[in-house]
């Protein structure tokens, strides 16, 4: 029987922190972190390792509780009512699994923890990843675990799915099959998904939404179109290089005796320079790897480059 559910309004705010911080003993995992994802997207977070990632995540589905800061979910304070964690699946890196139980054995498990449950989808899926029911789950290949417990978070029917490094100790293989899979369940639901990963290459066709977390703070947030639109690679004399760089934030900044490469955010469209110097557009992992190499840049307003 195939549970309740009514899809979430495509429009506002899925999630959203204010100042939000946790402290473990004397050191800050989090720092005032404050963003807004609006609902029906498709979040890639990303960040270095201790960068705070799995803290946020565990913040934003009420895990672990913060020392400064509050988080919502689809408006309601996480952590304070059950209305708000209703509404939210949790997939951690080690998946959420147990070896001694079928696979049919999982599903019920998860039918009883979750009113909303829709059994007839996560037999579809199955049947159709060809997983069989009754085969225990130790004997599952690791691309097959991740898969059920894929199926098991998105048979709770959630608003908002978050996914904490679900993609690690994947074959590349088993890694396209999981986002691709994750992707049918998105249009099937039209669920919000925040994921975390590093491997940015796995996010670029299935993520419409960028957050970089560097050193227990926010640095980016926003959509990766206008992310990606808002930036280019100048290239040029480097004798000209401090006078662009004084005109328009950098992220990147190469130079050698000649030449002179800045990666900067230019505003939209392709922006007016000097004869001497080109633009291109940047790609998402050359973006994201720009900034977590720049831990001090932000997103800044954006310039308007015009000839000198």
């Amino acid at each position: 029987m195939t549970g309740e559910f009514t899809a979430p309004l495509q429009g506002g705010t899925a999630l959203e922190a204010t100042g939000l911080a946790k402290r473990y003993r004397g050191t800050w995992a989090l720092r005032d972190c404050s963003l807004s994802i609006p609902a029906g997207r498709v979040v890639a977070l990303v960040g270095p390792n201790g960068a705070g990632k799995s803290t946020f995540l565990r913040l934003a589905v009420g895990l672990i509780e913060a020392t400064q800061g509050s988080v919502r979910v689809f408006g309601e304070p996480v952590g304070q009512r059950a209305a708000a964690l209703a509404r939210v699946a949790f997939l951690a890196q080690d998946k959420p699994l147990y070896d001694g139980f079928t696979v049919a054995e999982m599903l019920r498990f998860g039918r009883r923890l979750n009113p909303g449950w829709d059994d007839a989808l996560a037999r579809q899926r199955l049947a159709e990843l060809d997983i069989p029911l009754r085969r225990k789950v130790g004997r599952l290949s690791g691309g097959q675990q991740a898969q059920v417990a894929l199926t098991v978070a998105v048979a709770k029917r959630p608003d908002l799915l978050v996914m904490d490094e679900p993609l690690a100790n994947l074959d590349p293989v088993a890694r396209h099959d999981i986002m691709r899979s994750l992707m049918t369940a998105v249009a099937e639901t039209r669920m919000t998904v925040v994921l975390s990963s590093h491997v940015v290459s796995d996010l670029n066709d299935t993520c419409d939404w960028l957050v970089v977390l560097n050193r227990g703070q926010v640095q980016v947030s926003g959509e990766i179109d206008e992310l990606l639109s808002t930036h280019h690679l100048l290239s040029g004399p480097v004798g000209l290089a401090d006078g662009m760089a004084a005109r328009t934030p950098v992220i990147s900044d190469s130079r050698t005796e000649r030449h002179a490469a800045l990666l900067a955010r230019t505003g939209t469209g392709a922006p007016l320079l000097d004869p001497r110097w080109e633009a291109r557009g940047v790609g998402l992992e050359e973006l994201v790897l720009a900034y977590l190499r720049r831990p001090d840049a932000a997103v800044l307003p954006r310039p308007t480059l015009t000839r000198s």
